[in-house]
């Protein structure tokens, strides 16, 4: 399990595939991260990650176990 303090905010969150997915706002309550509307993935809207799709925290980026067309078909929008 990652330890949710290790998830900062404005990280980059890339998929299992390397691409780029978003960055990060903040965490909403101990197990979503909510992405910033910002990135031109996310089409001015908020997304939510669950924290069970985090493979790992190194180095100011987030790796998912999902690709990213799998995160953008799975998440879920504010």
């Amino acid at each position: 399990m990652v330890d949710i303090n290790s998830i900062q905010e404005h990280a980059e969150v890339i998929g299992s595939d390397g691409q780029h997915i978003g960055t990060v706002d903040h965490m909403e309550g101990s197990d979503r991260i909510k992405l910033t509307k910002q990135d031109q993935e996310s089409q001015g809207k908020h997304h939510y990650i669950p924290l069970s799709w985090v493979k790992s925290v190194e180095g100011g980026k987030i790796q998912l176990v999902k690709t990213r067309d799998e995160a953008e078909r799975d998440w879920q929008a504010a």
